[in-house]
């Protein structure tokens, strides 16, 4: 009798933060990011209750029946969701904000780029992060223009 063949499975796990960041563009004048950005460009910012679900990929092990360990999974968002941007000032405690403005476009980007060294190689398959129930960014790191 063959083997079965392989099954591809998709497995997303969900957290939430809370954050605070200005919208502001060092590229701008004050002017033009009080225009670009409006209420969002408050000199004292403004926060965030950020959801953020995060989706591996990969085969299903014939042995744990698992695509990965959710522990690990949990761990793993831990070390890059919650320990960097969690009750944090992006802006001013997060290092990669300093230079970065603080778009959830960037915030998807950020957390990405933090769980693709940690997962094993290929498993990472989409970030998603609600900045409010309206306002959502879905990123894949491999989609590029």
């Amino acid at each position: 009798m063959a083997p079965p063949a392989a099954r591809l499975a998709r497995l997303s796990r969900t957290v939430s933060f809370s954050a605070c960041h200005r919208l502001h563009s060092k590229s701008l004048s004050d002017e033009e990011n009080q225009k670009l950005f409006g209420k969002c460009n408050n000199p004292n910012g403004h926060g965030h209750n950020y959801k953020v679900i995060v989706t591996v990929r990969g085969e299903i092990d014939p042995v744990s029946g698992m695509v990965i360990n959710l522990t690990d999974l949990k761990e793993y968002m831990q070390e890059a969701i919650m320990e960097p941007l969690d009750h944090k000032n992006l802006d001013k405690d997060v290092p990669y904000f300093a230079e970065v403005v603080s778009t959830t476009e960037n915030v998807a980007v950020f957390i990405w780029e933090n769980l693709k060294k940690l997962l094993p190689v290929g498993t990472l398959y989409k970030v998603k992060v609600y900045e409010t129930d309206q306002n959502i960014v879905v990123y894949k790191g491999e989609e590029t223009v």
